[in-house]
């Protein structure tokens, strides 16, 4: 009798889908152009197992922008990177900021320093207007079955750890700055030709007609000569060592502190620069806190306070700075890069209350309201007495 010999059908394997290359998708964004933000499912599957495309963090404040749509604010091209010395601008490939979109540190210990984030044009599309996305994308709150899940879970765990010492320390792209960014030369002019191509020197004043928009060119390239000559010049005074522009200087003398206790919504005025050079020390800070020249062009305005700042995130360390005196951020007060290349990163600079005073003690008749772009990242006219 002869044995019959059975054998199993081999199973066919399955080959995982590979990842898609987020430095291979590049969309040429420009500015104003609408987007949505890719489902969670679509995202995740482009980041590596730290939660990452390109080394660049997709944070956990992230995940509910899924499936909404916004209006491109400004092409990341490029970036500053004031945590380190030398201050330098660092190369950026593939990126933008979108308007409105800043981290609220919720998944980052509520940090308060409100950063723009960073997209990946991997994690984007192009839609033609504002309109509701269409059906079939995931809402926020809905998990990209196990695989999502496993991959959420990378996103949560790499944003922060505990060190030998017990201290939470914390990760995000303001952090993680230096390892998706490249060293790019001061001297490198391609990155004001992708200035003005990208839209990102664009005053929005301008209407579709082609003498208006020929104007925004001209304007473009003026500020790009500013721009550069300002660059030159503080070059120069660096090795002279010579004060760069423009000239800030504190006084040195020790100033009582000041507290107003101010809350969100209240107006106040902005002092003027001799007054706040007083209460600077030959380091250009008050209490540690440094005063930066693109604050100059604000003094003398008239804003509404967004918010009291009293915990930030250490960009160097990791590790959550509890102030002692809590700074305030002003409504669509944000750093232009009057003097800085042109960096389209629109941080929030931080304001010691020794720096303001409430409108009602200004003695000028201050307006009873304004209303500003801060939303969308973008500074607002300071109000004065004037403009009433």
């Amino acid at each position: 009798m002869n044995a019959t010999v059975s054998r199993a059908t081999p199973r066919k394997r399955k080959h995982a889908m590979p990842k898609p290359d987020a430095s291979r998708i590049a969309l040429d964004l420009k500015v104003g152009e609408w987007v949505e933000v890719r489902s969670r499912g679509e995202i995740l599957a482009t980041l590596d197992g730290r939660g990452r495309a390109q080394n660049l963090p997709f944070m956990p404040e992230m995940l509910n922008y899924c499936g909404r749509r916004f209006r491109v604010f400004k092409r990341a091209d490029k970036t500053c990177d004031p945590a380190h010395a030398p201050w330098s601008i660092r190369r950026m490939t593939n990126s933008v900021h979108l308007e409105g979109v800043r981290c609220n540190g919720e998944g980052h210990g509520g940090c308060q320093a409100g950063c723009l984030i960073f997209w990946k044009e991997a994690w984007l599309k192009r839609v033609e207007n504002s309109a509701s996305p269409s059906k079939g994308l995931e809402s926020a709150s809905q998990l990209s079955g196990n695989d999502g899940m496993s991959a959420e879970a990378s996103i949560l765990s790499a944003s922060q750890w505990t060190d030998l010492d017990g201290e939470t320390v914390y990760s995000c792209q303001a952090t993680e700055l230096r390892n998706f960014t490249s060293r790019m030369s001061s001297w490198d002019l391609r990155q004001y030709i992708r200035d003005l191509r990208s839209g990102n020197l664009r005053t929005g004043l301008a209407s579709d007609l082609r003498a208006h928009q020929a104007l925004e060119t001209v304007l473009g390239i003026i500020k790009i000569i500013q721009a550069g000559v300002i660059s030159l010049f503080n070059r120069v005074q660096g090795r002279r060592h010579g004060i760069p522009y423009p000239f800030i200087e504190g006084s040195g003398a020790k100033m009582p502190v000041e507290l107003l206790d101010l809350q969100p919504g209240e107006l106040v005025q902005i002092r003027s620069k001799e007054e706040i050079m007083e209460t600077l020390g030959k380091d250009q800070r008050d209490r540690g806190l440094w005063f930066d020249s693109e604050m100059l062009p604000y003094c003398g305005g008239f804003y509404r306070v967004l918010r009291r700042v009293r915990r930030i995130i250490d960009e160097n360390s990791g590790k959550m700075i509890e102030m002692k005196h809590p700074c305030i951020v002003l409504e669509g007060v944000v750093c232009q890069s009057h003097f800085h290349r042109l960096c389209p990163r629109a941080i929030y600079p931080y304001w010691r209350e020794n720096w303001l005073k409430r409108a009602s003690d200004s003695g000028e008749s201050a307006p009873s309201s304004h209303r500003t772009r801060e939303d969308s990242g973008t500074p607002s006219a300071p109000v004065t007495a004037a403009s009433k």
